[in-house]
C-alpha cells in the first residue's frame, strides 16, 4: 500500500488528482491533506481523509510515503525541497519548477536522498494523444512527415486581465508544459526547435500565443496554442507518406470533471462516435480508405500507477528527470526576450 498526503486543497488536488486516486484504494491510501485553510466552499471534505492546517502533521508523519504538491508554482521549489529533505517521495503539479536550475537542484537532491520526485504530466494519458499513438503504430500513415498539435481557447479575458509579463505565468509555461511533454515523451529530444512566442496584446503583457516547431530529422512537430481562437483548431493532425489522421476534439476528462461527472461513473471521459478521429490512407495495393478510429480511453490516474510501481516495486519511473529538465529548458528559451 502506498500512503500519500497532499499540500493544497484547491482545484488542482480535488479536480485533477483525488478523483483518480480514490479509484485506486486497493493500492493507494490518501491519509492527509494540508492547507493553510482546509475549508473550501466548492470542495467538500472527503470521509476517511484527515485535513489539517498544521504542516508538521503532514511532513513528520512516518506513515506517509509520497507527498503531492498542488499549490501555486511559486511554492513548488521550496515545498519539494522540504519534502525531499524529510526523506519522502514527491509529485509536483505543473509547471514543475520556475526554471531549469531549480529543476536540476531538486532532482539532484532526490537522488541524494534516495527518493523519487516527478512532475505531474497527466496529459500523457489523454485519450486523443493515446489514439494518435495507436494510429502511428498501426503503420497505416507510412513514414511520418508532420504533426500539428493545438491547444486552443477563446478566453480573451485571461490575458486582458494581466497587466505585466511574468515567465511562469505565461501561456507557454501554463499549457505548453502539457503538449511539449507529450512530444518529448513519445519522440524524444528534438534536433532543433523554432520558437514563435508572442504577446498579442503588446509588449509588457501576458504571453498569450505560441507556435513551436520541433524537428526530428525530416519530421516536424508543431505545437500551437492561442487564447484568441473563437473556434479551436483540431487537437491533432498527423501526416505521413501514405495518409493522414485528424482528431478534431480533445480528451473529454477535463470536460466531465468540470461538470462534477467523475471517474467510476459510466462513460466518464469516453469519446462518443462523433468524437472519433478520421484516418485517411492508401493501402499497399493502392486502395483508398477513409475510416473512423475508435478513441483510446484516457486516465490521469496512470501517473499514480506508475509512481506506485516505482516506489513499491522499484521499477524505473516513466516520467524521467531528463524529460522534465528538457521541457523546462524549452519553456525558458521560449519566453526569453519577452518583457
Amino acid at each position: 500500500m502506498l500512503t500519500i498526503g497532499y499540500i493544497g486543497n484547491g482545484k488542482s488536488a480535488n479536480r485533477y488528482h483525488l478523483p483518480f486516486v480514490l479509484q485506486r484504494k486497493d493500492k493507494i491510501r490518501v491519509k492527509t491533506i494540508y492547507d493553510i485553510n482546509v475549508t473550501h466552499e466548492v470542495w467538500k471534505q472527503i470521509p476517511d481523509i484527515y485535513y489539517t492546517e498544521d504542516f508538521n502533521e503532514l511532513i513528520e508523519d512516518p506513515e506517509i510515503d509520497l507527498i503531492v504538491i498542488c499549490t501555486g508554482h511559486h511554492l513548488h521549489y521550496q515545498y519539494a525541497k522540504t519534502v525531499l529533505e524529510h526523506g519522502k517521495h514527491c509529485l509536483v503539479e505543473k509547471p514543475f519548477m520556475e526554471n531549469s536550475e531549480q529543476a536540476k537542484e531538486i532532482f539532484a537532491l532526490a537522488k541524494e536522498k534516495g527518493c523519487i520526485v516527478q512532475a505531474y504530466q497527466n496529459r500523457r494519458f489523454d485519450s486523443d494523444f493515446l489514439t494518435v499513438q495507436k494510429v502511428i503504430e498501426s503503420g497505416k500513415l507510412g513514414d511520418l512527415l508532420e504533426m500539428e498539435m493545438h491547444f486552443d481557447y477563446y478566453r480573451p479575458q485571461i490575458p486582458e486581465s494581466v497587466q505585466q509579463f511574468s515567465p511562469v505565468r505565461s501561456y507557454l509555461y501554463g499549457h505548453g508544459c502539457h503538449t511539449l511533454d507529450q512530444v518529448i515523451s513519445y519522440f524524444g529530444k528534438p534536433d532543433t526547435i523554432h520558437y514563435d512566442v508572442r504577446q498579442l496584446l503588446g509588449k509588457g503583457r501576458m504571453n498569450d500565443y505560441f507556435d513551436l516547431d520541433l524537428y526530428y530529422d525530416r519530421f516536424k512537430v508543431s505545437v500551437k496554442s492561442s487564447y484568441f481562437r473563437i473556434k479551436s483548431r483540431p487537437s491533432f493532425v498527423v501526416y505521413g507518406k501514405k495518409g493522414m489522421f485528424v482528431k478534431e476534439s480533445k480528451d473529454r476528462m477535463e470536460e466531465h470533471l468540470k461538470m462534477f461527472y467523475m471517474p467510476g461513473q459510466e462513460g466518464f471521459g469516453v469519446d462518443l462516435p462523433e468524437h472519433y478521429g478520421t484516418l485517411t490512407y492508401y493501402d499497399e495495393k493502392g486502395n483508398y480508405h477513409e475510416e473512423k478510429v475508435v478513441s483510446e480511453i484516457g486516465d490521469y490516474g496512470r501517473v499514480y500507477d506508475d509512481l506506485y510501481h516505482a516506489i513499491i516495486h522499484k521499477t524505473a519511473p516513466t516520467i524521467t528527470a531528463q524529460q522534465t529538465i528538457l521541457q523546462m529548458e524549452i519553456l525558458e528559451t521560449g519566453v526569453k526576450g519577452l518583457e
